[in-house]
């Protein structure tokens, strides 16, 4: 049992996506994306129990999902309508307030760093497309084509023959949250957005206190359908019951995904100033893992 009279001291959640899962995905699929999300919670944990600051470790967790084509971020992200890629991410420091995020992005490998570039030297918080790009001039590049897999390509393929927007309930996303030695906490954020979005499609994840939201009881990384995050202010309305009505985190998540994001939307990863760890989720399944200094260690897709 956990002494919760002291914080844990440090603690980190990340997620690969969230909606229809099947559970009849192939083993060695889920296989393969356990261990890819394994890695991640691993590296962060080494990261924050050597006393890594909780905004450069969620930076960096992101980064390396960003590099894992089974989720719809960096590499292997979803193609829009005209079958090239638009990206966003978002971070956000609990400890200041101080926030970045970018959209329409066709070019840096890593957007999360991007993000980091805004909160760190712009004095504005969402940058689009050539101007966000140019923030970043010393950044990785990759040609817009380099982000696309063959089974994004197969996915776009299929919405453009059937004109079907039924994607938005896949899995889409990838982010994390977590609390550092110093009890700071921090939030990052990254997508690839839609199959078949319109170019200039812009959605929860670069927007702050949707997607993507950290001050100093809370911090939250959301994952489904974007507009539904957007239009409840999902991040910030976990934060808002913590603040004005007192609750704990474990209510806030479950009201938030219970009762204002609608069924199926999608679920998000959350951490507190104590240390504790929510991951809820309204949907079939969410690409999920946790750890922290107790020793927590875990990963899951399905409840």
């Amino acid at each position: 049992m956990v002494d919760m009279t002291e914080p844990i001291q440090w603690a980190v959640a990340i997620h690969g996506g969230a909606g229809v899962i099947a559970r009849t995905m192939p083993p060695e699929a889920a296989r393969v994306r356990m261990e890819r999300l394994q890695e991640v919670v691993s590296n962060a944990s080494a990261a924050l129990a050597a006393g890594t600051a909780a905004l450069d470790v969620v930076e960096q967790a992101v980064a390396e999902l960003e590099e894992i084509p089974e989720f719809n971020a960096g590499r292997g992200a979803v193609l829009t309508s005209e079958g090239t890629h638009e990206l966003e991410a978002a971070i956000m420091d609990g400890s200041s307030g101080d926030c970045g995020a970018v959209c329409l992005v066709r070019e840096i490998r890593h957007p999360i760093h991007l993000a980091r570039r805004v909160l760190e030297t712009s004095p504005h918080v969402l940058l689009a497309g050539a101007t966000a790009e140019a923030m970043g001039e010393d950044l990785e590049r990759v040609s817009n084509e380099w982000f696309t897999t063959p089974l994004r390509r197969e996915q776009w393929q299929q919405w453009k023959d059937t004109a079907s927007a039924a994607d938005a309930r896949g899995p889409a996303t990838v982010g994390a949250v977590a609390r550092d030695h110093s009890g700071r906490l921090a939030a990052a954020t990254s997508t690839g957005g839609r199959t078949g979005k319109p170019p200039g499609r812009i959605g929860d994840t670069p927007t702050i206190g949707a997607g993507t939201w950290a001050d100093d009881r809370c911090a939250v990384s959301g994952t489904g359908h974007g507009e539904a995050f957007m239009a409840c202010v999902a991040g910030h309305a976990v934060a808002a019951r913590m603040k004005l009505q007192g609750k704990a985190l474990s209510e806030a998540v479950q009201e938030v995904v219970g009762d204002c994001l609608p069924p199926g939307s999608g679920g998000l990863v959350a951490v507190d100033d104590q240390g504790r760890i929510e991951m809820p989720f309204n949907c079939e399944g969410m690409y999920r893992g946790a750890a922290d200094a107790t020793g927590r260690s875990e990963v899951a897709i399905w409840r």
